[in-house]
């Protein structure tokens, strides 16, 4: 998935003080912010196919593995990307972080100042 350069995306989730936090921060670096909690996220398969793709991490290193859901339904097993993609798009509260979007980039915010990674100052 591809935002605009001068863009930040963000799905968070709100109930979170680290979320909020990384929101503070992404609008001090770009003056337009998109934000989207959790429930608000993507919807379809191929909009979380486009954000997983452009991450390219593991899908399962996005998710807490603390959380019981993992535990009884996702540990141990192994998935290939459609079904990580059901996982994350019907269990967005399994992921460790916000996911940040800007330009080509995206990102797993694990702390509120990851967020800085997506900076580049030649967009600002």
């Amino acid at each position: 998935m591809k935002t605009h350069d001068r863009e930040i995306l963000i799905y968070y989730n709100p109930e979170s003080s680290s979320d909020r936090q990384t929101v503070a921060h992404a609008k001090g670096l770009a003056k337009h912010i998109k934000v989207y909690a959790f429930h608000q996220a993507p919807s379809t398969g191929t909009s979380w196919q486009r954000i997983l793709q452009t991450i390219t991490d593991d899908p399962k290193e996005l998710l807490n593995k603390a959380h019981p859901y993992y535990q009884i339904h996702i540990r141990g097993r192994e998935f290939d990307n459609a079904d990580w993609v059901n996982i994350i798009m019907n269990n967005p509260f399994l992921l460790k972080g916000p996911i940040a979007l800007r330009g080509s980039k995206a990102i797993l915010v694990t702390t509120p100042t990851d967020i800085y990674r997506l900076v580049n100052r030649a967009t600002n």
